[in-house]
């Protein structure tokens, strides 16, 4: 566990996400089973967040917060699959764990097509649930560094001016120096400057990496 914990530290510090301590928030309206959840996972070195409800989760909820959800299915107001959608309509792709008390086939299907690491019956199996939130801190260091490594890239894309953007367009398409400037109407020397700022603006030193840290970024997008 700590390991997986060390090892999701440095890949989020490498993509600039601060490592703060993954959070789990426990949203379930009964306070019994709150209480048991919060004993259960602080024992395992965990910062628990409490939640009597979907809307006291949304009122005090961090999307950029690392971290995973444990969520009841059925309670009082807005349910369990009504707040995975409101996340879901917000961008926000924190991982949930479903909890439920009643085995319910159409509900545990709808909420994996929607995103669900997993659907476990109450009362929980500790290793199992322990099993599940570890799957769930992983899926969200590769979310959250997927989405460091974009919005590093975006950041430096927009520090370009139109024409080093213009220039570095057709070095990812292969174009020379030479056939650049003729595409351009501008002398070869110029498009060379254009180019080197360009790369340097990008912290690359060669158009293959270029090109894997822009295609990253594009794949990185469907993390949300």
């Amino acid at each position: 566990m700590e390991s997986i914990r060390m090892a999701a530290r440095g890949e989020l510090a490498d993509a600039g996400v601060l490592p703060e301590p993954a959070q789990v928030h426990v949203v379930d309206d009964d306070p019994a089973v709150r209480a048991a959840l919060a004993r259960l996972l602080r024992s395992r070195e965990y910062e628990v967040l409490l939640h009597e409800s979907a809307e006291a989760f949304l009122a005090a909820h961090d999307p950029d917060a690392g971290g995973c959800i444990l969520l009841d299915v059925s309670m009082p107001g807005l349910d369990g699959p009504g707040l995975q959608q409101q996340l879901v309509e917000r961008g926000d792709a924190t991982p949930i764990i479903f909890l439920t008390g009643a085995a319910d086939v159409p509900v545990c299907a709808a909420a994996m097509r929607s995103g669900a690491i997993d659907f476990l019956m109450k009362p929980v199996d500790e290793e199992e649930l322990v099993r599940a939130i570890t799957m769930a801190l992983q899926h969200d260091v590769v979310r959250r560094t997927a989405r460091g490594h974009r919005d590093a890239t975006e950041s430096r894309l927009a520090s370009l001016t139109p024409r080093e953007r213009e220039v570095l367009d057709h070095v990812m398409n292969g174009r020379l120096n030479k056939q650049i400037a003729s595409d351009l109407g501008t002398a070869e020397k110029t498009v060379k400057v254009h180019r080197a700022r360009a790369m340097e603006k990008m912290h690359v030193r060669s158009v293959a990496e270029l090109v894997r840290m822009v295609e990253r970024a594009r794949f990185a997008a469907s993390f949300g």
